[in-house]
């Protein structure tokens, strides 16, 4: 068996992290229902999300409906209460170097667009969806594999725009001086946020009541470091509905 809780990790934020898995493990334990000691943050991504074992874990939107849906079942969508997003979900925002004079999307046109994968929604899907909109998109690209790298590579000229994970942007704007070098030229529309899965579809509503619990019984300065309010029940559908950039359904990293 297997968890972990990857997608926003960072030093600051790991030992919050942990106390948080302990609190959603002694939750599952009382409902009788066994879990790793210990979360495997290390482990990659896909080996986790496709693991048959898989206790608990949280991805992304876009993996989730092209290549996990009919394979993990949905536990539920933390809340991490984001400016202008309703309950469970998030929006990206499109950061620019802070000297750069552009002032709109689509003076951008021919800038280089920093991405960390095409199988991101936040990085990749959201801002393909504002500039389809906008009747913009980039011809260079250039892939990062990160959103701080992304963000990096804006700050130091290796690229002109990004779009960057609104809870990842909250916490580099907390943690680091790097977004000082940034600013946002504007936000992407909203989508449902990174939602915890599992392998385990019959364990769902235990797991459910065990994550709600877990946060609840957070100290506020927990709760705060990781930015968490609650846990929203959005449904498969809210996730599936999204549309995804044509040629993101073949970026696929791995056979699984």
């Amino acid at each position: 068996m297997i968890a972990n809780l990857m997608m926003y990790a960072r030093p600051e934020t790991e030992a919050a992290t942990a106390r948080l898995w302990a609190l959603i493990r002694e939750g599952l334990t009382a409902r009788g229902i066994e879990a790793p000691e210990t979360l495997a943050q290390e482990a990659g991504e896909f080996e986790v999300w496709t693991d048959p074992d898989l206790v608990l874990s949280q991805t992304c939107g876009m993996p989730y409906r092209l290549w996990l849906h009919d394979r993990v079942a949905l536990v539920g969508t933390p809340d991490y209460g984001l400016e202008g997003c309703r309950p469970g979900h998030y929006r990206s925002a499109v950061v620019v170097r802070v000297d750069d004079p552009r002032a709109a999307l689509g003076d951008f046109r021919e800038a280089v667009f920093a991405f960390n994968q095409t199988f991101s929604h936040s990085g990749y899907a959201a801002p393909y969806a504002l500039c389809s909109r906008h009747g913009v998109w980039f011809e260079n690209r250039v892939q990062t594999h990160g959103h701080r790298i992304s963000a990096q590579a804006v700050a130091e000229g290796r690229a002109d725009i990004a779009a960057l994970d609104g809870v990842t942007w909250r916490l580099m704007q907390r943690h680091e001086a790097l977004p000082e070098r940034l600013r946002v030229l504007c936000w992407t529309g909203e989508s449902p946020g990174l939602p915890l899965i599992t392998a385990r579809g019959e364990q769902v509503p235990d797991l459910r009541a065990a994550v709600a619990q877990a946060i609840e019984q957070m100290n506020e300065t927990d709760r705060d470091l990781l930015g968490l309010r609650g846990l929203v029940d959005l449904p498969k559908e809210a996730y599936l509905s999204v549309p995804n950039p044509p040629e993101s359904a073949g970026a696929r990293p791995r056979p699984f």
